[in-house]
């Protein structure tokens, strides 16, 4: 019989990054909105509250019972409310 792998046993908050706000552009294409989720934007770069910088990969893939799959995220991408994935940049 084969039986499902279950989702890691970390909680959700630790995959959960808080943006502090949309990263201060740089370069032409910093700072820019990519699309909207739920009347919010999607900004293109965000960073946190030291200044780390993240790019905006896709939406975060969810379970069937609507949890996020935290296993589907690769190495160095967070999840940002409301279902967003960024990557660290750097």
């Amino acid at each position: 019989m084969h039986m499902r792998m279950r989702a890691r046993s970390i909680p959700v908050e630790y995959y959960i990054l808080r943006v502090a706000e949309p990263a201060a552009p740089e370069c032409a294409v910093d700072g820019i909105i990519v699309g909207y989720i739920a009347d919010r934007p999607i900004f293109a770069t965000v960073a946190d509250s030291a200044g780390t910088r993240y790019r905006y990969v896709g939406l975060a893939a969810r379970l069937s019972d609507g949890r996020y799959d935290v296993q589907s995220l690769s190495p160095g991408e967070w999840i940002v409310e409301p279902g967003l994935v960024y990557s660290s940049e750097g």
